[in-house]
């Protein structure tokens, strides 16, 4: 099993478990491309899950452990859960997953706690079956993300979108409607507009591993303006 089935075998366990977690992120957005005719090697690899918890009274740490753990235990699942970070304002929680055999981690997990949704659905991927958001929240997700002059670090997020932009129709209107839902907000764009060389310097050195394809700046820059188009300040 890849290190990907082992990621979606922990999300479908914990789904399927008495764990009140919804998905969200890069394997979200997997499953959805592969449900498109995506192959594994045209997308770019991740190696860490991103979630929310949602309850009536915000967890501890322990407690979110012990949760998990019991979980993949019930499952089988050998990995020992660890947490790295406490969640706070504007910080997520920082989750290990360890070989219980070396120790070692071999994928980590990104959780905010009680964070707003849009909504969700189940995906599949294989025999792996988990809660996920809507296209939409990933798209206002996104979107509000390269808006700002974070882009040059979230060069993943211009990558996602032109992945996007190849297989989904966007409704600009719904994923406005799903910003002001969940707190987003579109920004100026002043990086993505206007310091161009600067973000094809971030690609360029933006890895890509596992052998997957990586494509030429140019294609991604110009499929990603037109899409977001809408959101763009109008000139």
């Amino acid at each position: 099993m890849n290190l990907e089935d082992e990621m979606y075998r922990v999300m479908a366990a914990l789904s399927a478990g008495d764990v009140p977690v919804d998905f969200k992120g890069a394997m979200v957005l997997h499953a959805f491309l592969y449900e498109k005719g995506f192959s594994e090697t045209a997308i770019r690899p991740t190696r860490d899950i991103d979630a929310n918890w949602l309850s009536d009274t915000p967890p501890g740490m322990d407690e979110i452990v012990r949760a998990f753990q019991q979980v993949l235990d019930q499952n089988h699942i050998l990995f020992t859960v660890k947490y790295f970070r406490t969640y706070g304002d504007g910080k997520s929680a920082g989750l290990d997953f360890c070989s219980q055999d070396t120790g070692n981690t071999i994928f980590t997990m990104d959780m905010d706690i009680n964070r707003p949704e849009a909504g969700v659905r189940f995906y599949a991927v294989g025999n792996f079956r988990f809660r996920g958001v809507v296209v939409e929240q990933i798209l206002a997700d996104k979107i509000s993300a390269i808006s700002t002059d974070k882009v040059f670090r979230r060069v993943k997020d211009v990558i996602d979108l032109y992945y996007l932009s190849q297989c989904f129709t966007m409704d600009s209107e719904k994923v406005k409607a799903v910003m002001s839902q969940t707190g987003r907000s579109a920004a100026g764009f002043d990086g993505f507009l206007n310091h161009v060389e600067e973000l094809e310097h971030a690609y360029e050195k933006f890895r890509f591993a596992g052998g997957s394809e990586k494509p030429i700046f140019s294609n991604v820059y110009g499929k990603v303006k037109t899409y977001i188009s809408d959101f763009l300040p109008k000139m």
